[in-house]
């Protein structure tokens, strides 16, 4: 009978023991998180350069460059978190990773930081604050086809596939070996720094830095952003895009305001660049709009910009689209661009597409 006695305490410890372990072990499960995450988009259509001749294409990135990526956050208690993210850009047409020939595996982010009540901090690869700023100011997004606003600014400074151009933003999308402090939002105000060290070369080639703010007040939003870069891709490559370019400097201000069934954006953009006996700046200006219609939304924008002091260039980007949504996750669309340069003949392109996130 003892035996029996000792026995039950001994069976409710153990049931006790198991219970509290499953519930450290789902609050353990609910401060830590892992996500797989990214979008699929491709294209079909009709692409003609500047200057060039039409070809018809299956390409990959219509509306949205695809990846894919997994990130998490570790809650350690007192406002405190872990946080990172691993993605790279890829190309559904091929298989290829990358959004180009020569990109890193993870080209899209590859950062880990500590997120505190006083701001976060993140150290790694991390997606450039202008380009961020600049996607989220014009009704494209991030559209290296479509978007005017991200075909003037990212389409390549130097010599393109098809068409010579000095206007451009140097530095790419992301920068590698970067710190960034991001401070908490404070009454709708939010602001970043990054600085990213060379990998090798000159010290006086081997630094890029920016800073950007933003603020939301109801339907209206603004930003501006900053950019210095010393270097392309790696330390002292600069005069391979441009003989002679020593660094480039790149400021915008943006802003959005949102009505109940259209939203506004604008960006204007300056870069100045620091080239040997040819230094020369050029202006660029995009304004464009969202509008609600049926169960889409009709996209458009229109790009300006001049250069002064370098090939003398104007460009003007136009496209029109429209982008239907068939799920939470997954939309298709139908857009047209337009795209003139001084002294060639005009560019086009125009396709349909399919886009799904996951």
């Amino acid at each position: 009978m003892e035996r029996a006695r000792t026995a039950l305490p001994k069976k409710k410890c153990r049931l006790a023991a198991a219970i509290f372990c499953m519930v450290i072990g789902a609050e353990t499960h609910a401060q830590s998180s892992v996500q797989l995450y990214g979008i699929v988009d491709s294209w079909v259509g009709m692409q003609k350069y500047p200057g060039k001749s039409a070809s018809w294409q299956e390409g990959g990135g219509g509306l949205s460059t695809s990846f894919w990526g997994f990130g998490g956050k570790e809650d350690l208690g007192g406002g405190y978190k872990t946080v990172f993210a691993i993605e790279g850009f890829f190309r559904p047409q091929s298989g290829a990773y990358g959004s180009f020939n020569g990109d890193p595996f993870f080209s899209r982010n590859a950062y880990v930081g500590l997120a505190t009540p006083a701001g976060t901090i993140t150290l790694g690869r991390q997606s450039s604050l202008l380009y961020l700023q600049a996607c989220q100011f014009n009704p494209f997004y991030a559209s290296f086809t479509f978007s005017p606003t991200i075909v003037q600014m990212y389409a390549g400074l130097g010599t393109y596939p098809a068409y010579r151009t000095d206007q451009g933003i140097v530095g790419g999308t992301a920068w590698s070996n970067a710190v960034q402090y991001a401070t908490p939002d404070l009454h709708g105000l939010t602001g970043h720094a990054m600085y990213a060290f060379g990998s090798g070369g000159p010290d006086n080639g081997s630094r890029q830095y920016s800073a950007q703010a933003t603020y939301r007040i109801g339907s209206f939003t603004a930003g501006a952003v900053y950019q210095y870069a010393n270097f392309n891709s790696t330390a002292g490559d600069l005069n391979s895009l441009s003989r002679g370019f020593r660094n480039q400097m790149a400021a915008q201000l943006a802003a959005s305001y949102e009505f109940t069934a259209a939203k506004l954006y604008a960006e204007y953009t300056y870069t100045g660049n620091d080239v040997i006996n040819r230094n020369f700046h050029v202006n660029m200006v995009e304004g464009g709009a969202t509008i609600a219609a049926g169960n889409g939304r009709i996209l458009a924008s229109y790009a300006y910009s001049r250069d002064t002091g370098g090939l003398d260039q104007t460009r003007q980007t136009a496209s029109l689209g429209y982008d239907y949504t068939l799920s939470k996750r997954t939309d298709i669309y139908a857009v047209y661009m337009y795209d003139h340069f001084t002294g060639l003949s005009s560019g086009e392109t125009a396709g349909v597409g399919i886009r799904t996130r996951f």
